[in-house]
């Protein structure tokens, strides 16, 4: 699907009407669909790139340092460190108290019991009774779907845990099958989802949804999974920006976030392994500008076909741990 002059004229407007800045910090704020809620259009990623800090002290430092600027929107999940960076976190608000938006993410089996026993362990890793934002972590294939929509399945558990208030809101993320998010995200009530959105458009669509809206392969998130999520008005944040740094070089670092940050998305989460990093990044968020309409037609264009090929085989088999 070509990004079209009409579609950046609406993303641009819709990102423009929507954006305040913080007086105090100068962050960029975006709200999160219609939960109600403002989030920082920088969001903390506290994955894999978060434990590459090793220390506790070190990881608390980058932390408390993305609070202190501004973000507001900490990302965690269940299986990061197999609970570590719940943890952290869970050390951090001993001492600091809670002045952002929590999010985690659940695997546990796709079962209900397993999902409601991890969410058990979440809780009391964080330490705390409630997460602002429960994610579905990670929807694979439409064979994962259906195991999450089973009568005992993961969605039970994620409905029961917005009713009796162990979750304010509650989503989905994918970065695997952009066909199949649609489908989740048209079925379910979600508040909020979270998809890879970059300039390879990972995530290659069916032969039969290609032909119905004369997509190429490259479409990806972009074209058919986040009109989905704008359509009923959710909370979408960005993830995989750089493609796991698989990116990198095809464009620099802030044009990558930037043209994430130019679609209509609430905030970009991302992972900073280094002091360093993170001061870059808040930098560009603080400077946004949306990129131009050529800039975010040719910027996918720059990506080859074997390139946005290796990428998508490797978020199909990618775990987020």
């Amino acid at each position: 699907m070509e990004f079209t002059r009409r579609r950046f004229l609406a993303y641009a407007a819709a990102a423009a009407a929507a954006t305040e800045i913080d007086a105090s910090t100068g962050m960029p704020m975006r709200p999160l669909g219609s939960t109600g809620v403002k989030v920082s259009l920088l969001a903390f990623g506290a994955g894999s790139r978060w434990l590459m800090y090793k220390s506790e002290d070190k990881a608390l430092e980058a932390l408390h340092r993305a609070l202190q600027a501004g973000i507001n929107y900490v990302d965690s999940a269940a299986s990061y460190g197999d609970g570590q960076s719940e943890r952290w976190i869970g050390q951090y608000l001993k001492s600091h108290r809670k002045s952002f938006f929590l999010v985690t993410k659940l695997g546990g089996g796709r079962t209900y019991s397993g999902a409601m026993k991890l969410l058990d362990r979440s809780l009391k890793n964080l330490g705390v009774s409630q997460v602002d934002l429960l994610h579905i972590h990670s929807l694979g294939s439409q064979e994962d779907l259906s195991r999450i929509e089973a009568p005992d399945g993961q969605l039970k558990a994620m409905l029961r845990a917005k009713e009796e208030k162990m979750a304010r809101f509650i989503g989905v993320t994918c970065h695997t099958d952009p066909a199949v998010l649609k489908t989740a995200l048209e079925r379910h009530p979600f508040d909020s989802v979270q998809m890879a959105l970059n300039i390879a458009r990972i995530g290659n669509a069916r032969p039969s949804d290609r032909a119905g809206e004369g997509m190429t392969g490259a479409s990806g998130f972009e074209a058919i999974a986040l009109p989905a999520a704008i359509k009923k008005k959710m909370g979408i944040t960005a993830m995989k920006v750089f493609a796991q740094e698989k990116l990198l070089g095809k464009a620099a670092p802030d044009i990558l976030l930037r043209y994430a940050m130019t679609l209509p998305v609430s905030a970009c989460v991302v992972g900073m392994p280094q002091l360093e990093h993170l001061e870059f990044n808040l930098r560009v968020a603080k400077s946004f500008k949306p990129l131009s309409e050529q800039e975010m037609k040719s910027l996918p264009r720059s990506v080859s076909a074997s390139l946005r090929a290796s990428i998508d085989r490797f978020f199909a088999c990618h775990v987020d741990a």
